[in-house]
């Protein structure tokens, strides 16, 4: 079989567009975004703990490094800038005192709102020429993907 892809072929088209979307995530020279959007790292690090929050257990940095298929080392660096940067609070466990808990601060969830908006924005983009069936449809099918995946990453 060739390397060509058949019309029916999701795995290659979904790793496509994986691949062209993780080298645009916001590119730099756009002027539709606020500052902060375009920074990727904060975005992808408070995504993370907000997902780690949504699952049984609260937001760690291990939850992040689970979230993001990172090293400890690497989320706890992103985990420190997003702190830095007001995204984030750090608070003792309401689970295990030994342990730190990571908390969106009102600055944080702005910017995972205005994330969220510009997603669906360049989702209304893509399709815009499609049928409202097809858009849901393919909403529907990517929501389906997403919530099948493992919380913790």
């Amino acid at each position: 079989m060739s390397g060509r892809s058949t019309p029916a072929d999701g795995g290659p088209a979904l790793f496509r567009l994986v691949r062209f979307w993780s080298r645009r995530w916001i590119q730099r020279g756009s002027g539709e975004q606020g500052t902060e959007l375009r920074n990727a790292a904060y975005v992808q690090v408070v995504e993370a703990v907000a997902g780690a929050a949504e699952a049984p257990a609260e937001a760690t940095i291990t939850a992040v490094a689970h979230q993001l298929g990172l090293d400890h080392s690497g989320a706890s660096r992103m985990v420190r800038d997003a702190t830095a940067a007001g995204y984030l609070a750090r608070r003792e466990s309401d689970l295990d005192r030994r342990r730190t808990a990571l908390h969106l601060t009102p600055a944080g969830d702005r910017l995972l709102s205005d994330a969220h908006d510009w997603q669906r924005r360049i989702f209304d983009r893509l399709t815009d020429d499609w049928s409202p069936a097809d858009r849901r449809r393919l909403a529907g099918y990517l929501q389906r993907l997403a919530d099948e995946l493992p919380h913790n990453g």
